[in-house]
């Protein structure tokens, strides 16, 4: 059973949900272009159940409806985990064992990024979801940047630290800017460093496609749910290549 449609009510009936948001006043025109924009996506019938003005000429809308769409989930691409998943002993043990040193992380949120919250759940002690953050690693040292830290900034940093991978957080995504940024900054890191000497990059943020390292020029993409421990077992893995 590879091919599925949406479950809304029943089994297979293909109904949906969707919200947008328009730059109308919301009056009877407002709801009738909304019908009109879903009906126009294939949604058939397509049932407003929800609108709302959204400050000065805009309108918020949720509609329900059909659609005829099918997905074949074998045609499906994910990025699937590659490493194993290790516990703190472990990955402690295993940069102790393979490294002989400490695990060098830098971390920061880049451009007019100010949104700390997942940079600081990866690599802060307190973590996220019950995970204690890198910091919390004693084989690992961490210096985590804040936000709105300039690409060079964090190129001179990640030199000084001796990096061996930075960590960059984006969330602000307006005119595709984690995108932008993301670039600058692989291209920054290739431009200052031999292959061979440049740390690990890695980006994480809600609107990142896990299928676009090699487009963006980074080594690992981390999408939304991503715990401490995800991150600290592929650094073991990606930097010693040993399971455990």
């Amino acid at each position: 059973m590879s091919i599925v449609r949406p479950y809304g009510d029943t089994t297979g009936d293909g109904m949906v949900q969707l919200s947008f948001t328009l730059p109308l006043v919301h009056d009877k025109r407002a709801e009738g272009a909304a019908i009109q924009l879903a009906n126009k996506m294939g949604m058939d019938p397509a049932m407003l159940v929800h609108a709302k003005a959204m400050g000065d000429g805009f309108t918020f809308f949720v509609v329900y409806g059909k659609v005829n769409h099918l997905v074949d989930t074998d045609k499906v691409q994910v990025v699937e985990r590659d490493f194993p998943l290790l516990g703190a002993k472990e990955i402690n043990a295993v940069i102790k064992r393979r490294l002989r040193r400490r695990l060098n992380v830098v971390g920061a949120c880049i451009g007019t990024d100010a949104h700390t919250v997942g940079i600081d759940a990866i690599l802060n002690l307190k973590g996220i979801a019950g995970e204690k953050g890198l910091e919390s690693y004693r084989e690992m040292s961490v210096t985590n940047m804040g936000a709105q830290v300039s690409v060079p900034d964090l190129v001179e940093t990640a030199k000084a630290c001796k990096a061996d991978a930075v960590l960059v957080s984006q969330v602000v995504t307006q005119r595709d800017a984690h995108l932008l940024n993301t670039r600058q900054m692989s291209a920054a890191f290739r431009e200052a460093l031999p292959e061979g000497k440049r740390p690990l990059l890695i980006v994480g943020g809600p609107r990142f496609d896990e299928l676009m390292t090699e487009e963006l020029g980074v080594d690992r993409i981390f999408s939304r749910g991503t715990t401490p421990r995800e991150v600290a077992s592929y650094l073991v893995h990606a930097l010693t290549g040993s399971a455990a």
